[in-house]
């Protein structure tokens, strides 16, 4: 157990960042897998609905982060914080995912749910383990690599 670190704007962006391309391809695969089992198969549709996310979502997900850092800020890291901060992005995300798809496929029906509900599965597991990695790296590492004088 550690203590939270505040970490600088542009941590948080490129942690938004690096988060969005990994729940983009996944929800892009989701949105393929149910759309073709549901025999709507559409490439199109599932690249409208992972641009829209990653759009969308990564201002929600600044945000977000912004949120928590102050709201840890000095405390104690464990893996249950971890958890709790997990549970509400899901939540948040979730509701945007279907929204999303229902306003994509024009159609707020089982499969808009279904990719909602399928996701929220792949990316509770996604994003523990991408906000554990983001613990990892040490605050100050990503401002040095990215501002390095030469």
């Amino acid at each position: 157990m550690t203590a939270y670190k505040s970490e600088s704007h542009y941590r948080s962006i490129l942690k938004g960042v690096s988060w969005r391309i990994v729940a983009t391809i996944d929800t892009i695969l989701i949105v393929l897998l149910i759309t073709c089992l549901a025999g709507r198969c559409s490439v199109d549709n599932a690249m409208k609905i992972g641009v829209a996310e990653f759009l969308i979502k990564l201002g929600i997900y600044y945000v977000h982060e912004r949120a928590w850092q102050g709201a840890l800020k000095g405390k104690n890291t464990e893996s249950r914080t971890v958890l709790y901060k997990t549970i509400v992005w899901r939540i948040i995300a979730t509701t945007g995912t279907f929204i999303i798809s229902g306003a994509i496929l024009e159609n707020f029906d089982e499969i808009a749910l279904l990719i909602a509900l399928s996701e929220l599965l792949t990316k509770f597991i996604l994003y523990y383990f991408h906000e554990r990695f983001w613990l990892k790296i040490p605050l100050g590492k990503i401002r040095g690599f990215l501002f390095r004088k030469k």
